[in-house]
């Protein structure tokens, strides 16, 4: 097992977070802030890529509730694409619902005030979301 890359894609802001080498546990690494330029935030994930060397990025997928995918959806895909033009590995995307929602509640019940929990929001849905990929998929 190596490392995998995870990555909360919003409009605004991309979460991300790391395995540990061993695959077993969720880091949040940074809330990075897009620039609205998406070949410039791509680089910038590809140039994390490099660092951390994972054998596998990880994109949250949006969904509805009932499963189908959304606009957002789109999104991703099209942002997942830029990234992965640079990338010699593997990717996945992986059911994000309520992610953010989570993230949102742990922050809450911690008593952080709305101004630092939305810096960090979107790094701790990208560790719920990781988290969750590695309990579900023990071996890559």
């Amino acid at each position: 097992m190596q490392r995998v890359l995870a990555l909360d894609v919003g409009d605004r802001r991309i979460g991300i977070a790391v395995s540990d080498p061993l695959g077993i546990t969720a880091q949040g690494l940074e809330t990075y802030t897009r620039t609205g330029d998406m070949e410039k935030d791509a680089a910038y994930i590809r140039t994390l890529a490099e660092r951390y060397k994972p054998v596998r990025l990880l994109f949250g997928m949006p969904r509805n509730m009932d499963g189908s995918y959304g606009f957002q959806s789109e999104k991703v895909k099209e942002f997942a694409a830029a990234v992965l033009e640079g990338f010699e590995g593997e990717h996945a995307f992986y059911d994000e619902r309520l992610s953010t929602v989570s993230a949102e509640r742990v922050l809450y019940e911690a008593e952080m005030n709305w101004q630092k929990r939305r810096k960090v929001v979107d790094k701790l849905a990208a560790t719920i979301i990781l988290q969750g990929y590695l309990d579900t998929n023990p071996k890559l």
